[in-house]
């Protein structure tokens, strides 16, 4: 049967297919849906509308930048509590057991087959539509430069959260250096290597599948979610960003 049923659809969604930037977005946590198969996961709806279940503002500041740029987004149509995209399935972060302070009753003690079958469901096509798209890039001659959307809560374990954009990479800086950079002239928003995470804590799985083992330039942008709350502050980050992606990618490059 599978984790989707035939009118839940495709787990993954692509937008702007033709786009002519070489820039390619990608949010692993874009939704806050879950399988209906799956019901609630035993969590408060509370819970399920926080940014445990997704990364909130992440898909509407990419959509905004894949309009800037003419720029192909794919993302996940499902919540990272089904599955963490930016997770492999030998990850016990791909189906968390808790998250922050939240234990979720639906990933406990999940069997071998119930964690296959999630990872054919929703894991497998989102790796495998990013590759595919990839491959077909490269193949006509204008490689993408990897670009993957998030944000992540002010408050977290009862810590606040200094840092409001967070430029993260793996072994490949190329890109996150001249991003770091570039922000260091404007000073308009708090902007760290790897924070608030980093390749120690398991965040570049997208980067390392589809950026790193391609050459290709690549880098992750969480921002902190309460400056992209509403439609207004939405428009101003992924402004923000464009131009920063803009002034640290050689133009005969971005296009």
């Amino acid at each position: 049967m599978g984790i989707l049923s035939e009118q839940e659809g495709d787990p993954v969604a692509v937008e702007n297919a033709a786009g002519r930037s070489r820039i390619l977005l990608v949010c692993e946590h874009a939704s806050r849906v879950l399988p209906e198969r799956l019901g609630t996961l035993g969590l408060s709806a509370e819970a399920l509308e926080s940014h445990i279940a997704w990364d909130p503002g992440a898909l509407a500041v990419s959509r905004m930048m894949a309009k800037s740029l003419d720029a192909t987004l794919i993302y996940q149509r499902f919540s990272r509590l089904a599955y963490d995209c930016n997770r492999p399935p030998e990850s016990p972060g791909a189906m968390p057991e808790t998250s922050e302070i939240y234990p979720v009753p639906g990933n406990a003690d999940l069997s071998e087959a119930a964690r296959l079958e999630r990872a054919e469901g929703l894991y497998f096509p989102f790796r495998d539509r990013i590759a595919s798209l990839v491959r077909q890039r490269i193949a006509e001659g204008r490689a993408p430069i990897l670009v993957t959307i998030h944000s992540f809560t002010p408050v977290y374990f009862g810590r606040e959260r200094p840092v409001e954009i967070g430029i993260l990479h793996d072994a490949d800086s190329r890109l996150a250096d001249l991003m770091l950079e570039s922000a260091g002239r404007s000073a308009l928003y708090t902007t760290r290597r790897n924070e608030p995470y980093g390749p120690e804590d398991g965040v570049t799985h997208t980067l390392q599948v589809h950026g790193l083992a391609n050459g290709l330039l690549n880098v992750m942008i969480e921002v902190r979610n309460d400056l992209i709350r509403d439609d207004t502050s939405q428009g101003v980050m992924a402004d923000y960003l464009t131009g920063l992606l803009l002034e640290s990618v050689p133009p005969s490059q971005a296009y």
